[in-house]
């Protein structure tokens, strides 16, 4: 899922930050409290209800004072429109091309999103530096932790990448959200739930658990920090039942729509 935001192309890439990294102590970083209730605040800011703890919320917004926040990031594609064009005039390198550089884009095509290139070390360095400037700024802006989206694009790339591609950059970007003292979510994917420990995930963000019987998965990784939106609400009936007094579990309308927005949709276990 893509944050719907109105992301600008900065000098340091859409909407990009350029704070002055520091370095958190091993182990300072603060996990998301367990079986919390959580709002998705993607497609807009909005004051949390009072019994909230946990608030996502896209990197270009502040963080919601008083709760637990995490900081979204559109880590592994870029975001559509005017980002595209900023990856293509600084970092043209990095976006996946079907043939060889010179090739159309590899596009997710559900978001209009081109995937990133990180099929080698050296790509994935790079694409790292960047993405890792945006992880810096959710620690300056106050944030408590990242969710990295987009971790499964190998499988929308038509073969050009592979789970061990996208474990190796997240493992990049999961010690740099570690040395600002933030938390690193996985997202989705359960796929690469037996590499979690070795790329340094510390919780979850997942979306539909409930609608693809994933989240018993989750709850066994994670212990309880588990923070799953579903879309459709025969999902989240049965989410609740099966699963709501031991994970996070939220309804949302798709769009993730600012509260008194027309199609808002809000409930929780």
């Amino acid at each position: 899922m893509t944050a719907l935001c109105g992301c600008s192309p900065t000098a340091d890439g859409p909407s990009g930050a350029r704070p002055t990294a520091t370095s958190a102590a091993p182990g300072t970083v603060r996990l998301p409290p367990a079986d919390a209730v959580f709002d998705y605040q993607l497609g807009g800011a909005y004051p949390p209800r009072d019994d909230v703890r946990v608030v996502s919320r896209d990197r270009t917004a502040q963080p919601a004072e008083g709760r637990y926040s995490v900081c979204y990031v559109n880590a592994f594609q870029t975001q559509p429109g005017a980002a595209v064009g900023w990856w293509r005039h600084h970092h043209p390198e990095l976006l996946l091309h079907e043939d060889g550089d010179d090739g159309p884009l590899v596009i997710d095509e559900d978001w209009d999103e081109p995937l990133l290139d990180v099929s080698t070390s050296a790509r994935r360095a790079a694409a790292a530096e960047v993405v890792g400037r945006w992880i810096d700024g959710c620690a300056t802006a106050g944030f408590d932790a990242v969710e990295a989206d987009n971790l499964d694009s190998y499988e929308r790339s038509g073969g050009r990448l592979d789970a061990d591609d996208a474990a190796a950059f997240a493992r990049l970007l999961a010690r740099r959200a570690h040395a600002r003292g933030l938390a690193f979510a996985q997202k989705n994917t359960a796929g690469l739930l037996g590499e979690r420990d070795r790329i340094g995930f510390d919780f979850a963000v997942t979306e539909e658990c409930a609608r693809y019987r994933e989240c018993d998965r989750y709850l066994t990784a994670y212990d309880g920090r588990v923070l799953d939106i579903e879309y459709r609400t025969q999902d989240f009936t049965t989410g609740c039942r099966h699963w709501g007094d031991r994970l996070s579990l939220t309804l949302r309308d798709r769009d993730v729509r600012p509260e008194g927005e027309h199609g808002y949709v809000y409930r929780h276990c």
